[in-house]
């Protein structure tokens, strides 16, 4: 456990206070993501790279397929954050309803990026340990194989189950996905900062997050429903398993930023670290 709490990246939302959130309370050491949004678009995700970048951070902005219009609109996303020395993106497919432009799901986009010379030293890509709504599993890790020529790790999605999480990462493995793993998990979330996140980033947005992901919001809301230190305990022995190369921790803070880190803080010294 106090491997996984070591190697942890923190995904936070483009919102006015994350900046200063994030300087407050999370160590340069820790990785940030940046999420994309399919109602503001890429430019936030892009303006607070540059400025957590220019911090002395390393930033991962989210470059979802669906919010990108076509392949002039790659290079040039790539040709800026390269300019900033951003070196990791990460390119999910995006939950747009409709797609921007030409790019439907992520392995175009990485296909793209292989035609302009891979200006990305790291590439990750989506895992779902838990079903996704609208995709079955064979058809979702068949799409990390075909993905895995153009990436260098996967970046799990949400799952607050222990025995899910483990029986996912030693599937994908005897499917000869061998890329490292990023494991996904929650951070300390209360309900009433949930749901005053969820009324920032807009009723609409907000609405249709919940609507596609009600058993998320369910077991994170709940008293006494999750616990990130409860599922790293149970998981650990999977996730540290030889041959199951998990990178290391991948927390959705949902914001609340100094809740996460102290949470973190706290855990790795009653462990040890």
């Amino acid at each position: 456990m106090r491997s996984l709490l070591q190697r942890v990246r923190y995904e936070v939302l483009p919102a006015k206070a994350t900046e200063d959130k994030v300087l407050e309370h999370v160590p340069r050491d820790v990785v940030i993501t940046v999420t994309a949004s399919p109602v503001k678009g890429l430019d936030p995700t892009l303006d607070l790279t540059v400025r957590l970048a220019a911090h002395g951070y390393r930033v991962v902005p989210h470059i979802p397929a669906r919010l990108l219009r076509d392949g002039a609109h790659l290079a040039d996303v790539a040709d800026w954050l390269r300019s900033v020395e951003v070196d990791d993106i990460f390119v999910p497919a995006g939950d747009a309803e409709a797609p921007a432009g030409a790019y439907q799901g992520a392995l175009p986009v990485l296909r793209s990026l292989a035609r302009l010379g891979d200006p990305f030293t790291h590439v990750g890509i989506t895992g779902y340990p838990e079903s996704h709504p609208l995709i079955s599993d064979d058809v979702t890790i068949q799409a990390m194989w075909d993905k895995r020529a153009h990436a260098t790790y996967i970046v799990s999605n949400l799952c607050f189950d222990p025995k899910v999480l483990g029986d996912w990462v030693t599937r994908i493995r005897r499917r000869d996905v061998t890329l490292p793993v990023h494991m996904g998990i929650a951070g300390p979330v209360e309900r009433t900062k949930l749901l005053a996140m969820a009324t920032k980033i807009g009723v609409g947005e907000s609405t249709r997050f919940l609507a596609k992901h009600a058993s998320w919001f369910a077991r994170l809301a709940a008293p006494g429903g999750y616990s990130p230190e409860r599922l790293l305990q149970r998981t650990a022995p999977a996730l540290t398993a030889p041959g199951a190369a998990v990178a290391g921790l991948h927390v959705f803070t949902f914001n609340q930023i100094a809740e996460t880190e102290r949470w973190r803080r706290e855990l790795l010294d009653r462990v040890g670290g």
